[in-house]
């Protein structure tokens, strides 16, 4: 049987991009922070790992994969955006939002995209 390890996202500033998610998400290195490659782990152990790899790929503008963040509620919702981009995160211009949406965009520092989605939402 499988299970999901790690989430992987290209940086072109690892250390950047660490600090960041470190902070957004309470996740601990693994290892030491390299500037070429590191993973994050959850402090508990309960969770898939990020990993993040130096690239010089472009950012997707509406990419395959992201990652969404649960809130809990629409209060929740908007504190976490709002210390996301106290944190260096940013609001996307995005144009596929549905009507009544249950997320919103926002992108690290690094330009990769993430949702930060209401749970309650219904």
């Amino acid at each position: 049987m499988l299970i999901l390890g790690s989430i992987v996202l290209g940086a072109s500033d690892v250390r950047r991009a660490a600090a960041f998610w470190m902070e957004a998400l309470g996740y601990v290195p693994r290892d030491e922070v390299d500037p070429a490659w590191t993973v994050l782990v959850p402090p508990t152990g309960n969770g898939p790992n990020l990993a993040l790899g130096l690239s010089d790929t472009p950012v997707q503008a509406h990419p395959r994969v992201h990652l969404d963040l649960y809130a809990e509620n629409a209060a929740d919702q908007a504190a976490e955006v709002e210390r996301l981009v106290s944190l260096g995160a940013s609001h996307v211009d995005w144009d596929l939002y549905p009507e009544n949406p249950d997320f919103i965009v926002l992108a690290d520092p690094e330009g990769n995209r993430f949702c930060v989605i209401d749970t309650s939402h219904t």
